[in-house]
Formats: structure tokens, sequence, C-alpha cells
């Protein structure tokens, strides 16, 4: 069975979706469509698409497709995952899933009922090294688990000139800001981890509004969030605090710690470094190195490489006409959102929020 696959959105997709799709066999990249036809035009000739759109609502009536995959800003998610779906794809979808938790119920609700297979993107998921994490957690080898703690703090935003004036990631009303970008990434590992979340309370902030235009140097102001930090109460009983900031000039990395009763487990993004020591025992590098990074024409980074395992499981479930093995579908996605919103009204009412 050839996969017949459209693309909606040129920047992201080029650098994980396209590269991964094109190491499996009998998947046919069909289309792509980007508001800005440059981009999509640029990709398809990149890639050996052969259809290329400006208009995305154009592409799903004219072309029929197994799976369409959706790299947008977030504020488009809901309404083209429902029109693929009504199309009769299978649906790849960014994350964040949705503006709100209303959205991504609809999306679920729709995905559900036609029968269609559906997956967030949070390619975290496949990545081997958490994939051992969560091995070592469910076969009690650090014991109860107490305490996990995530810091991230990069100088990408506090450059004030990074982006263009208006550009959508740091738009509120577009979807944009790192608790969607980075804390949706966070939440679903927690979960993948340590089963669902029972409450949270944080604060959601924009630590640096003013900003200028990359190119003309115009005034304008950011509306979205630069900066989260929340504590968690798993179902299970575990805390979990989580701290991201890009506002600053400088910064210190992406760091995960987990602490059981019986071990630890420590992971940086920079090295992709997994230690664990276990009660009584040193530090163990338990590092392991994804297999797939060796692929040619991959991009480097956990993020792309990650990818590629992703997109060989879901086309393989839409071949073999079986449900996903492994990923975060729309039902994690939606609970992933729940949580989001949850974490904005703690921010707005200064207190903590159940789920």
């Amino acid at each position: 069975m050839t996969i017949r696959v459209g693309i909606i959105g040129a920047s992201f997709a080029r650098a994980a979706y396209l590269p991964a799709l094109r190491t499996i066999d009998d998947v046919e990249l069909l289309a792509i469509a980007s508001a800005r036809l440059f981009s999509a035009q640029s990709a398809a000739d990149q890639f050996g698409i052969p259809h290329v759109y400006d208009d995305w609502r154009r592409m799903l009536g004219e072309r029929q497709f197994d799976l369409v995959c959706i790299a947008t800003p977030t504020v488009f998610h809901a309404p083209m995952t429902l029109a693929a779906l009504k199309a009769g794809a299978h649906v790849l979808c960014e994350k964040p899933m949705a503006m709100n938790r209303y959205e991504s119920a609809a999306m679920l609700e729709m995905a559900e009922a036609a029968g269609l297979l559906h997956i967030i993107g949070h390619e975290l998921r496949f990545n081997p090294n958490r994939r051992k994490i969560k091995s070592l957690i469910d076969s009690d080898a650090i014991g109860d688990v107490r305490y996990l703690n995530i810091h991230n703090i990069s100088p990408t935003w506090g450059d004030q000139t990074w982006r263009r004036a208006g550009d959508w990631l740091l738009r509120e009303d577009m979807g944009g800001g790192r608790l969607g970008a980075s804390g949706s990434h966070m939440i679903d590992l927690m979960r993948f981890w340590l089963g669902d979340i029972g409450a949270v309370s944080g604060q959601v902030a924009t630590l640096t509004p003013e900003r200028f235009d990359k190119e003309t140097g115009a005034r304008w102001i950011a509306t979205a969030d630069d900066h989260f930090s929340f504590t968690a109460e798993t179902r299970n009983g575990a805390l979990c605090s989580v701290t991201v900031s890009f506002s600053g000039r400088h910064g210190s990395g992406n760091h995960v710690q987990i602490y059981g009763a019986d071990g630890t487990i420590m992971l940086a993004e920079s090295d992709e470094k997994l230690l664990v020591a276990l009660a009584g025992e040193e530090m163990q590098d338990m590092s392991l190195r994804d297999p797939n990074a060796d692929r040619p024409g991959i991009g480097t980074g956990v993020w792309n490489v990650s990818f590629v395992a992703l997109m060989e499981e879901l086309t393989a479930a839409i071949r073999e006409k079986r449900q996903l093995a492994w990923g975060a579908t729309f039902s994690d996605g939606h609970q992933c959102q729940i949580a989001l919103d949850a974490l904005r009204q703690s921010s707005r009412e200064r207190r903590w929020v159940a789920l």
C-alpha cells in the first residue's frame, strides 16, 4: 500500500516531517500547502512533491490523502484537522493540539467517530533515552517516584530583535508562546512517565514584551508568554516542578531530574546523557543513541531525529490497519490541553486548579 501524504505548513515540516517521511518505503509525498507559496514551492523542489498550494482548503478538496500532517501556527490546528478528518485522512497534528480544550475535544471526537488514526507531534516519546526512562519507572527500578524537576533556561527570546514584527510565535491570539511550544512537550512527558496530572499551580508571563522588527527595527509588542513555571501533583502522588524561561540573555540548557524512593534519573538535552543511580550506587551512564541519527538527510538534534521513528510507527499502523503501539494520540493531546488551560487559569487566578 502506498500512503499518499499531504503536508500543511512548510517550516518545521520541512525540517522534521519531510526528511523522516522520505526514509520510509511506499510513501508518496503528494502535495504541500503554505500561506507563503514560495515556502511551499521551495520545500516541494527539495523533496520532489508534485503539487503545491497556498490554500490548504483547496489542497484538501482537489487531492485525496491517506495521511495529512499539520505543522502550522496553533490557531489553525483545529480547523485544518477537522477538515482533513472530514476528507477521510488520518492526521498528524503538531503540538500544542489546539487553542483550548474545547477545540481539542472536538478534534478528538471527530477522529474517534471517523475511526481514523490520530497522533500529536510529541516526538520525544519515540526517543530511546526517554523511552528508557519510562521502562525504568514502569519496572520499579527507582521505586515510587517522589519528585520530578524540569529546568530549561534559554536566551533565544532574550534578543528583542529575534523575529519580525507580528511573528505568530510571539502572539497570544495565534497560539504562540513557550507554554504551548515547550510546556506541552513537558506535560506530555510527565504523563508518559508518571500518569495523569491531578492539579496544577503556576505562573505564565511575558517578561520581554517590547520587541523590534529584525529587519526594520520598528517597535512592536509581543503578547505571548516567554516564561512559565508551575508545580503539579500527579494522581500517583508524585510532585513535579517545571521552570522554563526564554527571556534572559544567557541560558543553562534543559535538564530533567527524577527522584524515586530507590534511585535517581538525570537527563540533559545538551549532550543527551542519561545518568541513573540506584540506591547505594554511583551514577551510571545508561545513555542510548538513536540509530536514526545515522540516516542520511536527517537533521541533527533530538527533535528531528525522533520524528523518524514516529513516522515509521504512524505509517506502519496505517498500512497494517491497526491502532498505534506508541505515540501521543488526540486523547493524550486533549489531556495535555486541559493541563495547559488549567495552568493559564491558575496564573490568572493565582491558585491551584484541579484537572
